[in-house]
């Protein structure tokens, strides 16, 4: 089967412009042939992506004197008990 669509390149990921009928982890072989043309600048946000969200995840803090909640609490949170 041969496809051609179109392609940004964001991040270090080509992101196709329309859905291709591949199955996932489905092994392709890709020719990129550059447009010269510039993608336009997005104004609405993108899908996050997972490793947009663990980035974000990680750099939340794991304890804090001012955030209830923070990571001491977590065997509290799972288990129940004083605090």
């Amino acid at each position: 089967m041969t496809t051609t669509t179109g392609a940004i390149y964001e991040h270090g990921v080509l992101r196709p412009l329309t859905p291709l009928p591949l199955v996932e982890g489905a092994c392709v072989e890709v020719t990129v042939t550059d447009t010269g043309v510039k993608a336009p600048s997005r104004t609405t946000p993108t899908t996050p992506t997972a490793g947009g969200l663990l980035r974000e995840v990680a750099s939340l803090p794991m304890e804090s004197g001012e955030v209830q909640g923070s990571g001491r609490d977590h065997d509290r949170f799972l288990y129940g008990g004083r605090r």
